[in-house]
């Protein structure tokens, strides 16, 4: 084995994983296996990026990473512009009270309004 050590994937890089269940886009996403990933949970230790698409279980699916990047996020109820979020059910995002994922850019006054989160 050489000295030099080049990464699998570049840093900022999509990578593509396999649905473990029904995925959809602009959901984020937890790893349940290896190399497999599905709707996070609340609060997600495992929160891996959001879904670039629709998946259904078995399908794969390219997740763009939570490291610097905004992200149009659907919210799962009122969020203020300037607080931390985290992953809520279903690969929403809420209020963070733990294991953050980002920092909403703008507001949500709803379920289901669509935010922009800095990861």
């Amino acid at each position: 084995m050489s000295a030099d050590y080049v990464p699998k994937f570049t840093p900022g890089a999509a990578v593509t994983y396999t649905a473990e269940a029904d995925v959809t886009a602009g959901r984020v996403v937890e790893v349940t296996g290896d190399r497999q990933v599905s709707h996070a949970s609340a609060a997600s230790t495992k929160a891996a990026g959001v879904a670039a698409r629709d998946a259904k279980a078995g399908e794969q699916v390219l997740v763009h990473h939570l490291n610097g990047q905004v992200h149009r996020l659907i919210a799962s109820g009122a969020i203020a512009a300037g607080d931390r979020v985290a992953t809520a059910a279903d690969g929403k995002v809420a209020t963070a009270t733990a294991n953050t994922v980002g920092l909403a850019l703008t507001s949500a006054a709803a379920a289901n309004d669509v935010i922009e989160v800095l990861s």
